[in-house]
C-alpha cells in the first residue's frame, strides 16, 4: 500500500488481495479458466493504478488510467458470470466493489481530461 493515503491506490490494491482469495477458492473448485481470467483482470486493475502514480505525463496518467478501467469492466463480466453461472461461487461485495472503482476510474479520468 502507498504510504500517503490515495483512495483509488489503496482501494485499488485491497481489491488485488480480495482477487487472489477469491481465485484460490475458484481454483480448489476446479474452475481454472475462471480463475485465471479473474486473476489476471482483477490484479492489473490496482498494478495500473500503481503505475498511473508514476506516469510521465499528464496524457500518459490518463492512458494507464483508462487500461485500469477497461480491466475493471472485464472483472465486473467475470463476476457476474460467477453470480448467474450455476455451480459458481459468488461474492457480491466483490462486485459492488469493482463497480466502486469504476466510478472513481471514470470521475479520474473526466476530471483529467478537463
Amino acid at each position: 500500500m502507498s504510504e500517503k493515503p490515495n483512495q483509488i491506490v489503496d482501494l485499488t490494491f485491497s481489491f488485488s488481495l480480495k482477487i487472489i482469495a477469491f481465485t484460490e477458492i475458484l481454483e480448489s473448485q476446479r474452475k481454472f479458466n475462471m480463475a485465471n481470467q479473474l486473476f489476471r483482470s482483477g490484479t492489473s486493475i490496482g498494478a495500473n493504478v500503481s503505475e498511473a502514480q508514476g506516469a510521465e505525463s499528464k496524457n500518459d496518467f490518463k492512458h494507464k488510467c483508462k487500461i485500469a478501467y477497461k480491466e475493471a469492466g472485464e472483472t465486473e463480466y467475470w463476476l457476474k458470470l460467477c453470480k448467474f453461472a450455476e455451480n459458481y461461487p459468488f461474492e457480491p461485495e466483490m462486485l459492488d466493489e469493482v463497480q466502486s472503482i469504476l466510478r472513481i476510474l471514470g470521475k479520474i479520468i473526466t476530471t483529467t481530461n478537463n
